[in-house]
């Protein structure tokens, strides 16, 4: 992978920003549900919840949040996101400090985490394009999944090696103060932008349902956020009973388990440098659904997983759901900003984070009861196999034969097939 965009002194910034970041939340990522299984003994419904509330912002604000992005510089979004973030996830250590940590305070941590989340993510999305221009956001969009892919591989080995040696609240912290360091980075990019001029007959709701109608009339767009968000809500069922799998059924270490992670993440960054001889050896379209089938079928190893060999076993699974996941994120990613005309792109990027995220907390939720009614370990076969229906809707779109998507087809409008 060339420089290319990292001369550029304001996108090398923002990808420092974003790496610092992202560390840091590979860190929380694990140790907030190790806090709640080790530091609180939670139940798996207890940690299904806390797994609900962190994606839950995606159906309590994900729509409205993508009409005032619109109406927000973008950059000054993303910096109050870190700067809020940040000082939530402070109280988690000063409340374990203080001896009066409990399960409903990880329940409101992870919740106003999410909403920061919702309001950053749909600025990142809707900044890049300003940022870099359309025509470079393939390589855009790959550098930043490389430096997400990148943070788990180090971030879980970094935050089991923290919560082996500090315990999980004070590897929390650390978090906190990476949010910090990010917004520090974001203040100094110079690339100003202007504030979004604001009709005077604007109305937050007629500006929703024009995000809606956006996506929901393209037929490229309505696959792929079916798609992602069937893949989401087994995925969020896996992930909410993963840590309490490996923690206490196959009684791993938190250093053991960071390790794990961090072997799986090695398939995240396969993917940011395969993503582009994929595309163009199978086009646009088909490596939407190749990409998301093998992520599929490397999931259905995991639940082989032992105390012993057989959990590398799971892990060269993850490696291959690692790179179909970048492969496809990219591609439909950077096809959905292409299309997308820049007064709209908050709203789009809301309206597919809505439908897409929304249905992780309700996964969440399913993978706590499973796991309380049927075992931790069937209800991760439960997840497993659910993950290969997500190919299907791409499979019945012209998703699946379109080697080059110049647009999504609406009312009158088709996609160009070459």
């Amino acid at each position: 992978m060339e420089i290319g965009l990292l001369r550029d002194r304001d996108f090398r910034l923002l990808f420092t920003a974003d790496t610092i970041s992202q560390v840091g939340t590979q860190v929380t990522l694990l140790a907030l549900p190790l806090v709640a299984v080790l530091t609180l003994d939670a139940t798996a419904l207890e940690v299904g919840v806390l797994a609900a509330c962190e994606t839950a912002a995606f159906l309590l604000v994900g729509l409205p949040a993508g009409a005032l992005v619109d109406r927000l510089r973008r950059r000054e979004t993303m910096i109050v996101a870190d700067v809020v973030r940040a000082v939530v996830l402070a109280s988690v250590p000063l409340a374990w400090w203080t001896g009066t940590l409990q399960m409903p305070q990880l329940y409101v941590v992870g919740l106003l985490c999410g909403v920061c989340t919702v309001f950053f993510d749909v600025a990142y999305q809707s900044y890049l394009p300003f940022l870099v221009g359309k025509e470079h956001l393939v390589e855009g969009n790959a550098r930043l999944e490389m430096v997400r892919s990148t943070s788990q591989i180090g971030g879980p080995t970094v935050a089991g090696g923290l919560v082996k040696l500090l315990g999980g609240p004070i590897a929390i912290a650390t978090d906190a103060a990476s949010y910090l360091v990010s917004a520090l980075f974001l203040w100094r990019i110079r690339r100003f932008e202007e504030r979004p001029a604001r009709k005077s007959d604007a109305h937050l709701g007629r500006e929703i349902m024009a995000g809606l109608r956006f996506v929901l009339g393209n037929p490229l767009l309505r696959a792929i956020s079916m798609c992602t968000g069937t893949g989401n809500f087994f995925g969020a069922i896996f992930n909410a009973m993963l840590i309490v799998y490996l923690a206490r059924d196959l009684a791993l270490s938190p250093a053991l388990i960071g390790l794990y992670f961090s072997v799986t993440g090695l398939g995240a960054l396969a993917g940011a440098f395969l993503v582009g001889p994929f595309v163009r050896w199978f086009g646009q379209g088909p490596a939407m659904w190749i990409a998301m089938l093998v992520a599929s079928l490397g999931e259905l190893l995991v639940p082989f997983a032992r105390a012993d060999w057989r959990l590398w076993l799971a892990a060269s699974g993850g490696i291959l759901f690692g790179i179909g996941v970048v492969v496809y994120n990219v591609t439909q990613v950077s096809f959905r900003q292409t299309i997308t005309p820049d007064e709209l792109l908050g709203r789009m990027n809301a309206t597919m984070r809505f439908i897409v995220w929304g249905t992780m907390p309700l996964g969440g939720l399913a993978g706590g009861l499973l796991g309380a009614t049927i075992g931790v370990h069937p209800t991760i076969w439960v997840a497993c196999t659910g993950m290969l229906i997500s190919v299907v809707p791409l499979l019945l779109s012209p998703l699946r034969k379109l080697r080059e998507l110049t647009s999504a087809p609406s009312a009158g409008t088709e996609a160009v097939r070459k």
